[in-house]
Formats: structure tokens, C-alpha cells, sequence
């Protein structure tokens, strides 16, 4: 594979990525030219939502092609383009052959949620001490473990076990669900707006040997002993009066994808329906909870 590098002011990143991946690139990044010196920025965003700008003052983007005619195609292309002002051609080089999936599965460790708690890829043995493990894959949907925002969540169901009703609105893998289901709750809902997120819980709850049931949102009937979500604040405070009204009285409802700033925005939320709380925090994450 062949390594195609340009340089380009931030104006011109979308432009420049659009036409890479219409020109047969196999995969195309944008990286601060300024990295490491006085003149980095940083981007800041909040996970799952669009990044506040596309690139930086000065954007490297490298595009990764199967071989050189293509990538030399490209740079030629591109060089001919009037959004190309401003931009630079820096080099094209070739890219050592590597086994990509021992590479990306070398990125994915057995993850810790407590000393006797792991979540374990497949190509992995589980930890001598571990007791209970959920085996899991990444994938198409949001949750391996390795969020703090899904290792908080999976502590609280470890610290809370064999739940009557359990409901894991916006369950992505499934992983808080299968979670649930391995720490004794008797009946487990997962729901998904994303119909490829519901196939996956479907299928980790298969590989992980625990029954639930998923499906789209309406399949959320009823009232349940805890309601987990795992979202976003904006959604979240959207979703206040529908997920209190799926906690029955006396249950549990515990809230994840919260930035630590944005505490009081989801306690002002949930005010008219139930008292919040911070009960757990890591890495500028919290997760919230209350007893309805």
C-alpha cells in the first residue's frame, strides 16, 4: 500500500477529503500539521457529535491507497482541482505490509471493571482472578468496556445484583444489558433507536449465553427496577420525563455519557421527576443515579 501526504489550510479539509475517498482511497486522516510545536491547537468536542472544526490551520491529511498508480493518480487529480489552492502535495511513500487484524486486535485488552469483573475480547484467555466475564468484540455499536462511561455503568450493575426488571435504553452492544443479565437480573430489556446496535446486543447476548429481549424503542413497556442509559447530556435531558416514567417506584435510575460540567444542566433536567446525583466519576466523566 502506498502512502499519499498533503498539506492544506483548514478551509479546504472537507474539499480535500470528499475527492480522496471518490478517488478510491482506503482511508483518509486529518492530523495538526502544528503537532508538538507552540503553534498545536487543540480540538475539543464532545464524543459522538460533530467536531467543532474540521481540521486545524494547517491540516496534514494522509490518504492510504492499494497501490502507487492510484495514489500518484491522485496526486495528480487533485493537483488540477481549483479547491487545491493553498494546498501542498508533500510525498507519496510506500506503507510496510502489516497483519491488520493482529494489529487491531492488539489494541484490545481484557478491560477491568472490578478485580473480579473483565470484559474479554475472544482472542484473549480472561484474567486468573476473574469471576465473571463478558466476552466481547468491538464492533458496528458504542460499548466494549473501555469507555469510563460504560466501565462506571457496569460497576454500578456489579455493586447492584439480581435485579428484578432491568431496561438499557440506548444499549449499543448490548454490554450493559448482558451485564445485567450476568449479575442475576431476571428480565432484561435492551432498546436501540439504530437497528445495527440491536443486531449486535442480539448476538453478544448470544455469545455471552444470557436471554433478553431487543428490540426498537417501543418495545420499552412498562415499568422496571433500573433503567440504564448511556447516552449523551442532550439527549439525555430529552429523554427525562420518558425514562422516569420507566422506573417503577422504588427503582434505580442511573445516567452515563455526562461530562463532570454538565451535572447541574442534567439535575435541572430531572428536577420535576426525580433528585439526581453524582455517584461515581473517571477521566471528566460522571455517572449520575436516583432513586425514584
Amino acid at each position: 500500500m502506498f502512502e499519499l501526504r498533503l498539506m492544506c489550510p483548514e478551509d479546504r479539509v472537507e474539499n480535500l477529503s470528499d475527492a480522496l475517498d471518490a478517488l478510491d482511497a482506503l482511508s483518509v486522516s486529518v492530523e495538526d500539521a502544528d503537532a508538538q510545536t507552540d503553534a498545536e491547537q487543540a480540538l475539543f468536542g464532545e464524543p459522538g457529535m460533530p467536531p467543532p472544526k474540521e481540521g486545524w490551520q494547517r491540516s496534514r491529511v494522509i490518504a492510504l491507497f492499494a497501490d502507487q498508480a492510484l495514489a500518484d493518480d491522485a496526486a495528480r487529480l487533485l493537483q488540477a482541482q481549483d479547491f487545491f489552492g493553498g494546498c501542498e502535495v508533500l510525498g507519496i511513500a510506500a506503507v510496510a505490509d502489516q497483519d491488520w487484524v493482529r494489529l487491531t486486535q492488539s489494541q484490545f485488552a481484557p478491560v477491568e471493571i472490578t478485580p473480579e469483573f473483565w470484559i474479554v475480547p475472544t482472542w484473549h484467555e480472561p484474567p486468573a482472578q476473574a469471576k465473571q466475564v463478558i466476552r466481547l468484540d468491538p464492533g458496528l455499536a458504542f460499548g466494549t468496556g473501555t469507555h469510563p462511561t460504560t466501565r462506571m455503568c457496569l460497576r454500578w450493575v456489579a455493586g447492584h445484583p439480581n435485579q428484578p426488571e432491568v431496561l438499557d435504553y440506548g444499549c449499543g452492544s448490548g454490554i450493559l444489558a448482558i451485564g445485567a443479565a450476568k449479575f442475576g437480573a431476571k428480565r432484561v430489556v435492551a432498546v436501540d433507536i439504530d437497528e445495527a446496535a440491536v443486531q449486535s446486543t442480539v448476538l453478544n447476548a448470544d455469545a455471552n449465553g444470557v436471554s433478553l429481549l431487543a428490540g426498537l424503542p417501543d418495545k420499552a413497556d412498562g415499568a422496571y427496577a433500573l433503567v440504564l442509559a448511556n447516552i449523551l447530556a442532550t439527549p439525555l435531558k430529552v429523554l427525562a420525563p420518558l425514562l422516569c416514567a420507566h422506573v417503577k417506584a422504588g427503582g434505580h435510575l442511573v445516567l452515563a455519557g455526562i461530562l463532570a460540567r454538565q451535572a447541574d444542566e442534567l439535575i435541572t433536567a430531572y428536577a420535576p421527576y426525580c433528585t439526581l446525583s453524582v455517584a461515581d466519576e473517571e477521566d471528566g466523566w460522571i455517572l449520575m443515579t436516583a432513586t425514584l
